[in-house]
């Protein structure tokens, strides 16, 4: 699929077709991926190279939005297939990409080692000489075309968003929202907030939104699935979302650990199919309890793990970990 202004998106292949996407942005015959998949997703991403009549001697740069796998953890091996890029990450994923150990080791406590194996490959490191640490308003160019990385914390502390200016559109990475194509209807896209296990912060993360609704994007372009607009209503659905899962948090939170997590995953779900079937999606509550799974799992981990944070400043306020 190809937008105007020499973007094209390129779907990763990673667990099913129009769940991860990355990006391809041309520029006068010069190229940049935004975001790249997993190790597995490295040859989609070279045949939208060939597709779009470049080599991969022609790009630039690998701008990740953030470290999380399933946009990042091909970028060692896309990195060895592309001799004169660079790889653009926020401050506080940098020192992940040049050593992925630790990535990897958290990610295979909870999958194990044969499934991260599957799923993702080996990762492998990044030369810290083609890394580039891009703190807020740092401006990529691309054959003169700038690329502006945008500080946008609450999925995770090292994110950034990418502002192009050429066409007006943000990447947004996860800041904002997961919106899948099958959910699509009359209305148009059906979209909802994504956490991470570890990193949620619901303040943070509606005034990310904020700021990207701020450059008045004509389109939003998600890793979680293609360009969606318009980009004020789908602002709108993600803040009365984000607020009504913190208030399923907060009924939630006398619980103990693993009922929790039991009654987060129901209210997750009520609160996804209630919005569906309003947004006139007639799928069915087995179908989006299918689709949106993994979602709802993560969702759920990160709201407790959000609630056990919270409960931890309570106590110690001068606790800042």
């Amino acid at each position: 699929m190809n937008l105007d202004h020499g973007i094209h998106v390129i779907d990763t292949g990673f667990v099913r077709p129009h769940l991860d996407a990355a990006y391809l942005i041309v520029e006068r015959g010069r190229g940049a991926f935004i975001d790249c998949g997993v190790n597995h997703s490295v040859p989609h991403l070279l045949a939208a190279l060939a597709q779009a009549g470049l080599t991969p001697g022609d790009v630039d740069w690998l701008i990740l939005t953030h470290v999380h796998l399933d946009h990042a953890g091909g970028a060692g091996e896309l990195l060895r297939q592309l001799p004169q890029a660079r790889l653009v990450v926020h401050p506080r994923g940098a020192r992940h990409m040049i050593d992925p150990s630790r990535l990897w080791a958290g990610a295979a406590a909870v999958y194990g080692e044969a499934e991260m194996q599957r799923s993702y490959g080996r990762l492998l490191p990044v030369p810290a000489e083609r890394v580039v640490a891009a703190p807020d308003g740092h401006v990529v160019e691309l054959a003169g075309r700038p690329l502006v990385c945008l500080d946008t914390p609450g999925h995770a502390r090292h994110h950034n968003a990418i502002h192009d200016l050429a066409s007006g559109c943000v990447f947004s990475g996860d800041t904002f929202g997961v919106s899948y194509r099958e959910f699509d209807t009359e209305q148009g896209a059906f979209i909802l907030p994504t956490t991470s296990p570890v990193e949620l912060d619901p303040p943070a993360l509606h005034r990310s939104i904020d700021r990207l609704l701020a450059l008045q994007p004509p389109a939003i372009c998600l890793t979680h699935y293609g360009p969606v607009a318009p980009p004020a209503r789908l602002a709108q659905d993600l803040h009365a979302q984000l607020d009504a899962m913190v208030e399923l948090a907060h009924a939630a939170a006398p619980q103990p650990s693993d009922e929790r997590h039991r009654s987060l995953r129901a209210g997750l779900l009520e609160l996804y199919a209630r919005r569906a079937a309003q947004h006139g999606w007639r799928g069915g509550r087995e179908r989006l309890a299918e689709l949106l799974a993994v979602d709802i799992e993560l969702n759920a981990q990160g709201l407790g793990v959000w609630l056990d944070q919270s409960t931890r400043m309570t106590k110690d306020p001068k606790n800042d970990s």
